[in-house]
């Protein structure tokens, strides 16, 4: 079924960099501050702006990761 294979496939390279963005996110709590993965300074949380900023910069990292390809 053809309709089956283009749901699969992403829109764009965006949506690649969204993505995988979601999956670094979530899998290593990138940007929630604290200690991730043991390797913490002490710090607390972060406020949601300091969040925010942290995915906007994974983001971008992520699609220009996704452009070199």
């Amino acid at each position: 079924m053809p309709e089956d294979n283009n749901a699969q496939k992403p829109d764009s390279k965006d949506q690649v960099a969204l993505d995988m963005m979601k999956f670094i996110a979530v899998t290593t709590g990138y940007g929630k501050g604290g200690a991730n993965a043991g390797f913490g300074a002490g710090k607390g949380t972060k406020s949601p702006e300091d969040y925010a900023d942290a995915l906007l910069e994974l983001f971008s990292r992520c699609r220009a990761t996704v452009a070199k390809s």
